[in-house]
């Protein structure tokens, strides 16, 4: 049997949120909306709530779209939709009344879409196009059209109108979803943001489109309810590195200073992997942060114990676990094995 008494299984308060544990449910894209509205069924209810149910402390949703520009593959739930911010009141009422606390990400991909997906070509900062295929569909990736100055408005309105959604569809609040190679990672990503405008050049030029949105949401939902997920890694960039990672993460943690941002979710591939040469992702961002982190990325529960016990972070986000287990939480705390994760059973998208 698991320890029940060890810190990750002890309630904690982060903010406003009174979370039963420290295990947080990671985002994952399931696919099952209805992809003809982006609304939510009956199935996501159930989803959601069967692990609200096992007393998951944090459940982050799979990434949701803003608009419909900013959806990459079949089924992805939206919430621009008074239809779609209806569907949704099921899911957080089901893990309300199971006693959960459930975010909204938001997430646009930019330029790894296709006109077949959303009717138009896809956007990004610049006319740079992706390698690889689309999710599901297969095609090649498009040349994406660069945003004009209206159209990058446009997305940021976007993203505070999805905020608004949010919270009138009862969630306890969002996760900007600002990594992994997608819309506003390609703003800050000089291999895809060629600009020549206040959203280019520089770092800081390209640190504008996610900063904007952030100084837009704050306008629907308290900061202290506001999750930024960040990366180095890019989903269609394996080569892909900072230029200079001390630099580059210090401007991000800045820009979360001035805006007021409180809580992170520094995301890589696996937790344990050296970044700097010395440290981890999360440890040299904890190095140079003083509130609260979220640590991911092939994470088990010893190492995530360790990892809060030293202080490193403050809850442990856990994704194929939870899509094999929906009873998680009550098989560690039991000792009860574990269902091993098959992608070919259990079909999935992690982001």
């Amino acid at each position: 049997m698991s320890n029940p008494f060890l810190n990750i299984f002890k309630p904690v308060k982060i903010n406003h949120w009174n979370l039963r544990n420290r295990i947080v449910m990671a985002p994952l894209t399931r696919g099952f909306a209805r992809d003809e509205d982006g609304t939510v069924t009956e199935e996501i209810a159930a989803y959601y709530e069967q692990r609200a149910k096992d007393g998951v402390g944090l459940i982050i949703t799979e990434g949701i779209t803003p608009m419909l520009s900013g959806k990459g593959t079949y089924g992805v739930p939206g919430l621009y939709t008074d239809a779609q911010t209806a569907s949704w009141k099921k899911v957080t009422e089901a893990v309300h009344q199971h006693g959960g606390t459930i975010i909204a990400q938001l997430w646009h991909v930019g330029r790894l879409s296709h006109s077949d997906l959303i009717g138009r070509m896809p956007q990004a900062p610049s006319p740079i196009q992706a390698e690889g295929k689309v999710h599901k569909l297969r095609k090649p990736y498009e040349m994406p059209q660069p945003m004009t100055a209206q159209e990058i408005e446009d997305v940021v309105y976007h993203f505070q109108m999805a905020a608004r959604r949010a919270v009138l569809a009862g969630f306890d609040g969002i996760e900007l979803h600002a990594a992994h190679g997608y819309l506003i990672d390609q703003f800050i990503n000089e291999r895809t943001n060629k600009r020549e405008d206040k959203y280019g050049g520089n770092l800081q030029g390209r640190l504008r489109f996610l900063k904007e949105i952030i100084m837009a949401v704050k306008k629907e939902i308290s900061t202290e309810r506001i999750i930024i997920r960040f990366s180095e890694k890019k989903d269609d960039d394996a080569s892909y590195v900072w230029n200079s990672k001390a630099e580059t993460l210090q401007a991000y943690l800045e820009l979360f200073r001035e805006t007021g941002i409180t809580i992170l979710h520094p995301s890589t591939e696996s937790y344990a992997a050296d970044w700097s040469g010395e440290f981890n992702f999360h440890q040299a961002v904890r190095m140079q942060w003083e509130h609260m982190i979220i640590g991911v990325g092939d994470l088990s529960l010893e190492r995530a114990e360790e990892a809060i016990n030293d202080g490193v972070i403050d809850l442990a986000a856990f994704g194929r676990p939870f899509i094999a287990n929906p009873d998680l939480v009550q098989r560690w705390t039991t000792g009860l094995p574990l269902t091993t994760y098959d992608a070919t059973r259990h079909l999935s998208v992690l982001k």
